[in-house]
């Protein structure tokens, strides 16, 4: 399902604050001529269209607005990273990759979220090499304003692509698979 990130904003481990770490349209896939199942997540879930944070730290907490364009609505949530996910970050674990077949250590540096209708954020960690581990699932709240905290007249960022808005249509919005 569609989403569009109006902010995600980190906090690392030493306090400092990125803003807009991320923001803009989140990688989807459109069900094309109704073929395709938006419900529920990927098994192992890529970065995407994902940002690095340059200079940051170890997450501690991520804030993140967006809007669902299917519903539409828009969401927030404050995504709290525990400390037993910032261990798994540290830790290096050697994977085969199947990009170049070789055998490599790497860490899991990468911290992917997934929004959905319904005000669902997951977030899993993963590295280029390794399978993504799920680390939280949160329900954010309704933001009260709106788009763009209530300085867009009430317009969303983008209108629901075609073949989204037939397949809403058609079958609905899958609340509850996520």
């Amino acid at each position: 399902m569609e989403v569009w990130i109006e902010t995600a904003d980190v906090v690392d481990i030493r306090e400092r604050v990125f803003q807009r770490a991320g923001s803009g349209i989140a990688s989807v896939q459109n069900p094309v001529e109704h073929k395709g199942n938006p419900a529920g997540w990927p098994e192992n879930p890529g970065s995407g269209a994902g940002r690095d944070v340059i200079g940051a730290d170890l997450p501690r907490l991520i804030y993140v607005r967006w809007q669902s364009l299917a519903e539409p609505q828009t969401y927030e949530a404050y995504i709290v990273i525990p400390e037993s996910a910032r261990e798994i970050m540290r830790k290096p674990e050697k994977a085969f990759c199947n990009f170049d077949s070789k055998w490599v250590t790497e860490s899991r540096k990468n911290l992917v979220i997934g929004l959905a209708p319904g005000g669902i954020a997951k977030v899993w960690l993963t590295g280029t090499c390794l399978k993504a581990i799920e680390i939280a699932r949160i329900v954010g709240t309704v933001n009260k304003k709106g788009p763009y905290q209530g300085k867009n007249e009430g317009r969303y960022a983008l209108p629901l692509e075609p073949e989204s808005r037939a397949y809403v249509e058609k079958f609905g919005i899958p609340y509850g698979s996520w």
